[in-house]
């Protein structure tokens, strides 16, 4: 199980698709760094190779987390590794410099894309954007928004 928990939290390399490009320069991930998470329950599925962690769920590696009320994790029937996180029920993610809010949340370690979905919002430092869908890759920093995005950039004042 402590594997398995290790495993859970190897999160974080997304790429994103649409009609707005972001740097997330800050949003990256360190595969190596050790992964916690804390919820109210676990439930173990061994039949269909997932754990559902629920109420209050809390995901840490590194500079990174996530928070959301469920979070269903999916393992590789032959090495336990973890393959899929998929956080539901309003999703928070962040870094020391970014912040992402979105209804859902769907993690794929394999290909180490991050999709985020409904409602999405980011911010970075006074700068904000939405739109329906946002897609990282945390390898990079990279990120896609599309679907009805919008961007409000604060400026500095000074000329």
């Amino acid at each position: 199980m402590t594997r398995f928990l290790a495993i859970v939290l190897t999160l974080c390399a997304t790429p994103l698709l649409a009609q707005t490009n972001i740097d997330l320069g800050g949003i990256r991930a360190d595969p190596n760094a050790p992964v916690e998470v804390t919820a109210d329950n676990l439930k173990v599925d061994q039949d269909t190779g997932s754990a559902v962690f629920s109420g209050n769920v809390k995901i840490g590696q590194g500079d990174l987390r996530l928070a959301a009320p469920e979070v269903r994790v999916t393992y590789a029937a032959t090495s336990g590794d973890i393959t899929r996180l998929q956080a539901s029920g309003g999703v928070t993610f962040a870094t020391a410099t970014e912040a992402a809010e979105a209804e859902t949340a769907d993690y794929n370690l394999a290909d180490g894309m991050l999709t985020l979905d409904g409602a999405v919002l980011l911010t970075q430092g006074k700068s904000a954007l939405s739109s329906d869908s946002m897609v990282v890759n945390l390898n990079t920093g990279t990120a896609q928004m599309s679907g009805r995005v919008k961007t409000v950039f604060q400026q500095d004042g000074n000329n």
